[in-house]
């Protein structure tokens, strides 16, 4: 199985770069197994066809408005993920519909696309998230990580990594 988590967003819009967070904290915690690929999407578009071909699973990580509260975490997946940029908040979320329209003309469509998205407070421009998507950034990592889960995939904790080779290095 080969799966992609892209991380999507604009880190200079304050909550619209959630999905770039999110990714982040992915990174920082877990170790990903060979068949999962763990991207920072940024704002690309239809530069991202490449990463996604093909692809058995793609699960994208996004500010989204859906009108929930701010911080809400959201799920949508099939045929609904292409349909949820069309509430299109920022710029980079037109060239991501546009990826997942040419990837679908060309058959190149990854079989089972997710969407996690979270509802944004603000976008203005900053560096922070708002305290209130902030607060949602476990709840997000931690629905990607229950989503691999589902599809067979475990996402090591990186400090039982590092048990791991301190236990080994102290047999040497």
């Amino acid at each position: 199985m080969d799966i992609l988590v892209l991380g999507i967003g604009n880190v200079l819009l304050t909550d619209e770069g959630i999905g770039v967070r999110a990714l982040k904290e992915l990174e920082r915690r877990y170790t990903d197994p060979a068949h999962v690929t763990l991207l920072d999407g940024g704002t690309a578009g239809i530069e991202l066809r490449r990463h996604i071909r093909k692809r058995d699973y793609l699960i994208i990580i996004d500010a989204m408005k859906c009108g929930q509260e701010p911080g809400t975490v959201v799920r949508v997946e099939g045929n609904d993920v292409p349909a949820a940029f069309r509430n299109r908040i920022s710029p980079h979320q037109l060239g991501l519909s546009d990826l997942l329209a040419a990837a679908m003309l060309t058959d190149e469509l990854p079989k089972n696309l997710v969407l996690f998205g979270v509802e944004p407070e603000s976008i203005d421009i900053g560096l922070d998230l708002s305290e209130t998507v902030e607060a949602s950034v476990e709840k997000l990592t931690g629905a990607v990580v229950d989503e691999l889960r589902t599809i067979g995939c475990t996402l090591v904790p990186i400090e039982a990594t590092f048990t791991e080779k301190a236990r080994f290095w102290d047999t040497v």
